[in-house]
């Protein structure tokens, strides 16, 4: 057995371990298993957050952009900079808040609670559903593709391996065991990247020296442009490139979860300086690594394998062995959440609206059902070998973003936001993306996917929202707590509503 594989079963080892120590805290209560107790500290938060929002991209797709367009890839990174603390600082600390006072322990529930209608759920549950499984079935085919390539093992077997693991402490742990993992993979991660980041520029001869040789082979690598320069001037694609993974963080359900799981709202502001500190050490050496793959492993077939074949060449056995367990963390952070984010969205939200009276070891288990089915579909067809890590990954988070941003921030920090302008608003957000995504308008007009869904579902929030104001007005108790939750104060008591009175009971004030 060689050394790469000892690395990563012991990593394997380490995650299940996890499961099984959190499983008795969070298996039969609905709270626990879903939102972990609403207990978790800062650095478990903040990591947990950036680990799940990352994902194989990173070592994939951010290589693969890095390799085949060079500097180009920045506007990604550039927005992903700064994309944690921002979606920390603007909804965070309300979203924790405002979900605490409505009861509501799944991201798309709080939605349903804030603009109150059972269509509200039946609306934003597909779509989510939808983005979420394209999401995990490229974390699938990135996990596959990185085992493989490492190991010497077959693509099928590795993605069976990788889908086993995640499921296995998925199912024993919860959301506990997802923010647990996440935190340790985050830091496997950084270590990972910035140990191939300085391996490569050693191996290339320093900065400098790497870039000359790079100017050599294209100079158009150097600059922001696309290696063609095709992207001169193109200030709508590039705009987009920019929100994708900034402002498009706050439409992803399973990264918002999180600001919903801290113990009170005010740890948002410590989270923020630990999201920005992990996005500096990390993101950055990504896109690097796959530009500098140009000199060291040449005419790739895949240049979303940069990464890995880089890995291989400028480190020794032992180091490749960490690096693939920092790989598979990227992965597996991510695939976990969704799955279990795709679960609750199944079972809580759009169960809950079919099944009346649903117990909660029933909801656990619905939705233990459904992460095993999503994970078993995601399997076969990543074993088909679907459409690139990149393309799956940037589909699926423009089309989140694009129908679910302006309904998020909207509902803490606009109080005429009501239930008719949040649906108008997912529906449009989601068309214009899709639509602009098959019609290759970031080609043919130069807009970016990304800015016609955010265009579309910001104008459709602001005129839905005010043109029904009178037929459709926000519910006295549900601005009353929209109100509570721009205050700088603790709850008071008698607001708490809703499925999270058990968590009320407990902790009669929750601190600012």
């Amino acid at each position: 057995m060689s050394i790469e594989i000892v690395f990563i079963l012991i990593y394997f080892a380490v995650v299940i371990g996890i499961g099984i120590a959190v499983s008795r805290r969070s298996s039969q209560d609905r709270a626990g298993y879903l939102l972990g107790g609403r207990s978790l500290g800062a650095p478990v938060t903040a990591l947990r957050m950036q680990s799940t929002s990352m994902s194989g991209y990173m070592f994939l797709g951010a290589g693969g952009l890095g390799y085949s367009q060079g500097y180009y890839g920045m506007w990604f990174a550039l927005g992903d900079l700064g994309g944690g603390v921002l979606n920390l600082s603007i909804i965070g600390r309300r979203m924790r808040k405002l979900s605490y006072l409505l009861g509501s322990i799944t991201s798309i529930g709080y939605l349903e609670r804030r603009y109150p209608s059972v269509w509200t759920k039946l609306v934003a549950g597909p779509i989510a559903l939808g983005c979420l499984f394209l999401y995990v079935l490229a974390q699938l085919l990135a996990g596959g593709q990185g085992f493989s390539s490492v190991t010497g093992m077959g693509l099928n077997a590795s993605l069976v391996i990788a889908v086993s693991i995640i499921l296995i402490y998925t199912f024993l742990g919860g959301y506990l065991a997802v923010a647990y993992t996440g935190f340790l993979q985050s830091i496997i991660m950084v270590i990972g990247m910035l140990w191939i980041l300085i391996a490569t520029v050693q191996h290339v001869g320093g900065l400098t020296a790497g870039h000359a040789k790079v100017a050599q082979i294209n100079e158009n690598l150097l600059l922001m442009w696309g290696a063609d320069g095709q992207y001169f001037g193109q200030w709508g694609v590039i705009l987009g490139a920019l929100l994708i993974f900034s402002i498009g963080y706050i439409g992803y359900p399973h990264v918002n979860v999180g600001h919903m799981s801290m113990k009170r709202p005010s740890i948002a502001r410590t989270a923020g300086l630990w999201s920005t500190g992990f996005n500096f050490l990390f993101i950055p050496g990504a896109y690097l690594i796959g530009l500098f793959g140009l000199l060291i492993v040449p005419n790739l077939d895949n240049p979303e394998l940069a990464i890995f074949e880089v890995a291989q060449t400028v480190l020794p056995p032992f180091a490749v062995g960490l690096v693939m367990a920092a790989i598979m963390a990227a992965i597996m952070s991510t695939a976990d959440s969704i799955l279990l984010q795709a679960g609750t969205i199944a079972s809580q939200d759009l169960g809950g609206a079919l099944i009346k009276n649903l117990s909660e070891k029933a909801a656990v288990n619905i939705s233990r059902i459904v992460i095993f089915v999503l994970a078993v579909v995601g399997l076969i067809l990543a074993m088909w070998q679907p459409p690139g890590v990149f393309d799956l990954v940037v589909f699926a988070t423009a089309t989140m973003g694009s129908a679910f941003v302006p309904s998020y921030i909207c509902a803490v920090w606009w109080k005429k936001a009501n239930t008719p302008g949040a649906i108008i608003s997912m529906l449009a957000g989601a068309t214009a993306a899709v639509a602009a995504q098959i019609m290759g308008t970031a080609d043919s007009w130069g807009i970016d996917p990304m800015m016609a869904g955010i265009v579309a579902s910001t104008v459709g929030i602001i005129v839905g929202s005010l043109a029904t104001q009178r037929s459709h007005p926000v519910p006295p108790e549900v601005l009353a707590a929209v109100e509570e939750t721009m205050k700088v104060a603790p709850v008071p008591k008698h607001l708490v509503i809703g499925e999270d009175a058990t968590l009320a009971s407990q902790r009669p004030q929750d601190s600012a």
